[in-house]
């Protein structure tokens, strides 16, 4: 397969944060592969940023500890990360103070494109943005790209968008959810509105339900005192689950534009009905071969929820009566995400059916081993009559490239050169997050009114058994995870 790896544009790249986990785990080896892609100018250049007092060669040895550790064997060439390193440098600075701005401006170039990455806590934000703005550093042209949580309901994301918005114009801030960076969830969008098959069917006439999971079989781990303030909900929820089932309900745009996808994704958003609380089940793993929920929040008296199951209703003439059932939680049996769109069974069959025939189900999978496959009823093979059963037509994203493909870039990969292109098609606008918070605001501050208390469930399950009995009351069933 030919390489369509087309490099951006010289850029320069400030890394606010860029001694953190984030920066280390994430943006530092993304950028490095798409350097070695060929993607990444030679003469673009990342700016370390952070309160840590480093040199450029300090730095540059961190960032060669963070591609040792986090990117694959297949990629370390000696003279490649000499080459990379070599266009990292570091400047000491302070968020709130003046410590380290005249030496930043002195660095940045005018004439590239200039990102400014905010790698750092929210409260953040605000600071940094005022002081890009008041130094001269940032411009009308610069780009700013800011790490979720976006506010914590929806007037501190309120907040956060109105100090962004004093330095920054909209149109300039990227929110990066790295949901929307994966291969699986932009081919969603391609199959539905350039094929004809699908989009004909993609409504309540042909579809049954909606099933979004997003499973994961770690735990909160260290994060457990921040996670304590956050939960399910806020973390999964609000942002990741809530863009998927907006990709997979909104409407098909005039065209393939970034303002234009967005407006239909807040028309989705606008659409959802209120939850019935009886429609929404929490859960909170509890101990098993490693600690319980409440140990790792270190907070006996928990009662924030590690698991999250619901029913959605969107009030629109495509949706109307089908729902949406969305779950995420930790320490479950697998780790997975995917949507799976159930279509309905035939109005009428000429077949005997049993067990093994089911109706078409569309699965997209996001993680792990990207791709989709339609399930499809066949006869099965033999001479034993007309028996049916159910097979899937797969499509692994890593197979169809095939051994000579290029490999599937990371989605911080994907979303960072988007952010030095100037395309905030997979990016969140603040009213989008802000109408995300409007809806989910009802729902938490329930629960804090009637001191709910999650359900427990065993580590390595799928959840708690309120979250079957959530389907099985609509004759239904979740997908098992280890399908």
């Amino acid at each position: 397969m030919v390489s369509r790896t087309i490099p951006v544009d010289t850029f320069d790249l400030v890394l606010f944060g860029a001694t953190g986990d984030l920066a280390t785990r994430k943006i530092l080896p993304s950028l490095y592969r798409r350097f070695v892609a060929g993607q990444m100018p030679e003469d673009a250049r990342i700016i370390g940023a952070a309160r840590s007092e480093l040199s450029d060669d300090g730095f540059r040895d961190e960032v060669r500890g963070a591609i040792d550790e986090f990117v694959s064997k297949d990629k370390h060439d000696a003279s490649m990360i000499d080459a990379f390193c070599g266009q990292c440098s570091y400047i000491p600075i302070d968020a709130k103070g003046e410590g380290g701005w005249k030496e930043l401006k002195a660095s940045v170039r005018d004439d590239v494109v200039k990102a400014f990455y905010f790698s750092v806590g929210p409260s953040l934000f605000g600071p940094l943005a005022e002081k890009l703005r008041g130094h001269g550093i940032a411009c009308d042209n610069s780009r700013l790209v800011v790490e979720k949580p976006f506010g914590t309901d929806q007037d501190t994301a309120r907040k956060l968008n109105d100090d962004l918005a004093a330095s920054f114009a909209e149109t300039q801030i990227y929110r990066i959810d790295h949901f929307l960076g994966k291969e699986t969830v932009q081919n969603l969008m391609a199959v539905r509105f350039a094929n004809v098959l699908f989009e004909p069917l993609w409504n309540e006439r042909y579809i049954d339900h909606v099933q979004i999971t997003v499973a994961e079989t770690v735990g909160v781990g260290g994060r457990g005192s921040y996670y304590d303030k956050s939960g399910a909900m806020r973390d999964m929820v609000q942002n990741h689950l809530m863009q998927l089932l907006c990709l997979t309900a909104m409407e098909p745009p005039n065209r393939y534009d970034a303002d234009m996808l967005r407006d239909e994704k807040l028309k989705v958003i606008r659409a959802l009905d209120p939850v019935d609380p009886r429609d929404v089940v929490r859960g909170q793993y509890k101990a098993g071969a490693d600690p319980s929920y409440a140990e790792d929040a270190e907070n006996p008296a928990s009662k924030t929820e590690s698991f999250v199951a619901m029913k959605v209703n969107i009030s629109n003439w495509r949706w109307k009566h089908v729902p949406f059932y969305l779950r995420t939680g930790k320490r479950m049996s697998r780790r997975l995400s995917e949507i799976v769109i159930q279509f309905k069974e035939t109005s009428h069959s000429i077949f005997d059916r049993d067990d093994a025939s089911k109706a078409n189900a569309l699965t997209i999978r996001l993680q792990p081993d990207e791709g989709m496959d339609l399930s499809v009823t066949i006869k099965e093979p033999g001479p034993g009559g007309m028996r049916l059963v159910n097979v899937p037509l797969d499509m692994t994203f890593a197979d169809a490239l095939g051994p000579d493909g290029e490999e599937i870039p990371d989605a911080y990969e994907r979303l960072i050169m988007d952010v030095m292109r100037g395309n905030q098609t997979l990016f969140m606008r603040g009213d989008e997050v802000e109408a995300a918070w409007a809806w989910t605001d009802p729902i938490i501050d329930g629960w804090e009114a009637r001191g709910d208390k999650p359900a427990s469930y065993s580590q390595g399950s799928s959840g708690p058994e309120e979250a079957l009995a959530l389907m099985h009351r609509d004759g239904r069933r979740w997908r098992d995870l280890e399908d």
